[in-house]
């Protein structure tokens, strides 16, 4: 049964007080099935004249030539490169590149001349492969850069230094591969800077070509390597673009790693579809780290910030104790973002709470979902909103199914930007999708309000993260997790669910360094104690916490590049401290809230 809705507006942006965010109208069509499936359906439609994920850099370059489009931090000022300026270096570097028989293997961080290496290279066909540099600096375990080299078959490798990636580029699954170096290549490497003096070759890519080849998270396996494809790269720019109802070209403060699909699509090569500035930020969404963004955030107004959580969870602290940092930033931002994971709704209220003393109005803040596989854009919050925890609803051409799974309902989405497949696995990429081709993300999402579906999904847990207590009762790690963190309301950080075949629930919890709280022991306890109370039976309830020394270790793959705890994983590494969480009797360092274990 098909029941057509259009043109829906959940909520304006003068109700809710905050700027006008300039979204299109939502427009959305719910099937329901006798299987107790739903079918959501956008059907705006999408129109775009850039077929490959190039072709909007050769508009821009011929539309606003002299306009900026990417800009990185050069000593105390910026360094810029026009579109024009763009375009041409590309075709140069597409020249000197020549055939490259494979994928172009990049190490290296967020940059332009990253940026101009890979546009070039897609512009010929040849699929970019980028890796998180993690794999490669010195002291890194080299089996995943070993393993992604493997899978992804690359026939040369990009990276920013030949010395600073030295002991990668020496091993053996390297070796024999033409190495273009765009500082201090080694006897042999191919200077970055010699390839501009090639002659100039035009695009030749074709929609159906690969663009990137991105590896999966790895978070339910050894990590697999994504197809997108120039057609579904462009497409998925446009599906975002046409949620919005906004000539103006957005400026963007943007750190996403563009080794995953957050930083290289959604925000790469969203900024370039809407002919947009992208000032590449080199700070980092964990403590000690984060100094960069807020230089940056100091001399940059964005139009639009996205963050991973744990940076907003960081950057609040700054607005909160920095006037000129909130006015600036504040000036003529008109939508936050946060993706990879969700935020608390405690961080958002502090977060607005600044917005409305400093400028006299809040803004609206929107989330996404989705996954490498699906362009990563498969639903948004297109419509003004103040509430965290929303998947939002699908973007303008895509479907989403709901299907009933383990007692939730499991999320699963068709649409043009989702990938073929997973580069040479037949046996994965078949797995990967059900018998209607709607591909398989392993979540979980429920209605926000069953009566009006309009008002978006909201996120219901992975379905592999979760577990159940002895008592048979399953836990929603993702749900706990965010209800947690937004309860004990700023001093955590971040906290890993436990308890599996245990009696109760317990909590790793990791301190927020730049939360001023003068008793961060007493907040967890206090947050805990309001969760419990809020809670609607006994196995909801946290029954212990341990707080933790330090931080989610970053370089073991714990706490991923996009800010957020592989929950599987942090168990398993932490199972020693696991173990004191739920040791009878315990030590006196582990929080006890009142249930028995």
């Amino acid at each position: 049964m098909r029941a057509g809705v259009a043109a829906l507006q959940p909520i304006t942006a003068a109700e809710l007080g905050v700027r006008d965010p300039r979204y299109a109208p939502v427009r959305l069509e719910v099937e329901r099935r006798a299987d107790g499936s739903v079918l959501l359906v956008n059907p705006t439609p999408v129109v775009t004249a850039f077929r490959t994920a190039v072709a909007a850099l050769d508009h821009w370059a011929a539309a606003a030539p002299t306009n900026p489009w990417l800009a990185e931090r050069s000593g105390e000022g910026w360094r810029t490169v026009s579109f024009g300026e763009g375009r041409e270096t590309v075709r140069a570097l597409a020249g000197g590149l020549g055939d490259v028989d494979g994928a172009l293997l990049v190490l290296a961080r967020n940059g332009i001349d990253h940026a101009l290496m890979a546009f070039a290279a897609m512009s010929q066909g040849v699929p970019v492969a980028a890796v998180s540099p993690q794999y490669g600096l010195p002291g890194a375990n080299l089996s995943r850069l070993a393993h992604a080299c493997e899978v992804l078959r690359p026939g040369a490798v990009y990276v920013e230094d030949a010395a600073l990636f030295g002991e990668a580029l020496a091993t053996d699954f390297l070796a024999g591969l033409p190495v273009i170096a765009a500082a201090n290549p080694r006897v042999g490497d191919i200077d970055f800077a010699s390839l501009l003096k090639a002659k100039p070759l035009a695009p030749r890519a074709r929609p159906g070509d690969i663009a990137k080849l991105l590896l999966t998270s790895g978070s339910t396996g050894r990590p697999k390597a994504v197809v997108c494809l120039h057609r579904g790269v462009a497409i998925n720019a446009a599906q975002v673009a046409a949620c919005y109802d906004d000539p103006e070209p957005p400026v963007v403060v943007n750190q996403a790693p563009w080794s995953h699909s957050l930083g290289a699509n959604a925000i790469l090569q969203m900024v370039l579809h809407r002919g947009g500035t992208l000032y590449i930020d080199a700070g980092q969404p964990a403590p000690g780290r984060a100094g960069e963004t807020v230089r940056n955030l100091r001399e940059v107004a964005p139009t639009y910030h996205n963050m991973v959580p744990a940076g907003w969870d960081l950057l609040v602290g700054e607005l909160e104790h920095d006037q000129d940092l909130a006015r600036r930033f504040f000036s003529r931002v008109r939508v936050l973002q946060y993706g990879g994971a969700a935020l608390g709704q405690s961080t958002c209220d502090r977060i607005q709470a600044v917005a409305l003393a400093t400028v006299g109005e809040k803004i609206s803040f929107a989330s996404g979902y989705g996954a490498t596989e699906t362009g990563p854009t498969a639903t948004n919050v297109h419509w003004p909103n103040l509430t965290m925890g929303l998947m939002g609803l699908p973007i303008p051409g895509t479907t989403v199914k709901l299907t009933p799974s383990q007692g939730r309902l499991e999320f699963r989405v068709k649409g043009p930007q989702v990938a073929p497949g997973y580069y040479n696995a037949p046996d994965a990429t078949a797995a990967a999708f059900d018998e209607e081709g709607f591909y398989i993300l392993g979540d979980a999402a429920r209605p926000a309000d069953r009566e009006r579906l309009e008002r978006g999904l909201v996120f219901d847990g992975r379905l592999s993260e979760n577990f159940k207590l002895a008592s048979g009762t399953f836990v929603n790690v993702g749900a706990l997790r965010v209800a947690a963190i937004s309860a004990i309301g700023g001093a955590a950080a971040d906290a890993v669910v436990c308890g599996e075949g245990q009696g109760a629930l317990g909590l790793l919890i990791f301190l927020n360094p730049g939360h001023r709280h003068p008793d961060p022991r007493a907040a967890v306890r206090a947050g805990l104690e309001r969760l419990n109370g809020a809670a609607a039976g006994g196995g909801g309830k946290v029954a212990r916490a341990l707080i933790l020394d330090g931080h989610p270790d970053l370089h073991s793959g714990e706490i991923t590049d996009k800010g957020y705890i592989n929950q599987t994983l942090a168990r398993r590494r932490r199972a020693g401290d696991i173990a004191r969480l739920f040791a009878a009797p315990p030590d006196e360092e582990v929080i006890i809230l009142g249930e028995t274990i």
